[in-house]
């Protein structure tokens, strides 16, 4: 018969093991561009972190800025929104669009107390896989540094009553402003990060030459 005491395990956080919060992102993608660089990714075996969530659209243009907002309220830490770059969207000026309401939104959301941070564009082409993956890896880290959200949405703000032209209004920008105008967004990206400036790339194929 023994007479070592019986071990006993302490529970995981009283045995000094750290957790590490993984930041849940989702990522609304191009069906031509953008959704496409993933797949590349994919077939190429690139890793980036299982982190994002991707949800197809046919154009970053037919992004609602409600789907950003929902997905905020319920439960995302971030949103990707990526699409093709600028002067090669497969619907012409599409991807402008989705500039001016990623512009509108940044606003948006810093005013409901979610850092801008959390809400990134990145341009991307069918056959920029490994930028893309680059731009996940990068952005997960940046946001799993901010911590998690836990935006109590319902408290604040009815998602589906938002008026985000008259939002863009109050902010000083004019509702009907058009891409490069005064009152109205940038021309061309770079307000989320430089690098995501439109201009031709070595290596880059167009979507249009794709599609």
């Amino acid at each position: 018969m023994s007479t070592q005491a019986p071990v006993v395990l302490a529970p995981a956080n009283e045995a000094g093991a750290v957790t590490t919060f993984e930041p849940v992102i989702i990522g609304f993608t191009c069906n031509w561009c953008s959704y496409r660089a993933a797949d590349l990714a994919g077939t190429g075996r690139t890793k980036y972190p299982p982190n994002i969530r991707l949800i197809r659209l046919m154009c970053s243009g037919r992004l609602d800025p409600t789907f950003v907002l929902k997905a905020f309220a319920e439960g995302a830490d971030a949103v990707m929104v990526s699409g093709c770059h600028p002067g090669e969207c497969h619907y012409i000026e599409q991807n402008y669009k989705a500039l001016r309401r990623f512009q509108l939104l940044r606003r948006t959301i810093e005013a409901l107390g979610i850092e801008p941070a959390r809400l990134q564009l990145v341009w991307a082409s069918a056959g920029e896989g490994v930028r893309l993956a680059g731009e996940i890896a990068r952005m997960t880290e940046e946001v799993r540094a901010l911590g998690p959200l836990d935006w109590p949405a319902g408290e604040i703000v009815d998602i589906d009553g938002v008026d985000l032209d008259a939002a863009w209004e109050a902010t000083g920008g004019d509702p009907d402003a058009s891409p490069g105008d005064a009152d109205g967004p940038p021309a061309s990206p770079g307000g989320a990060k430089p690098d995501h400036a439109a201009g031709p790339q070595i290596g880059r194929a167009s979507c249009r030459e794709r599609g």
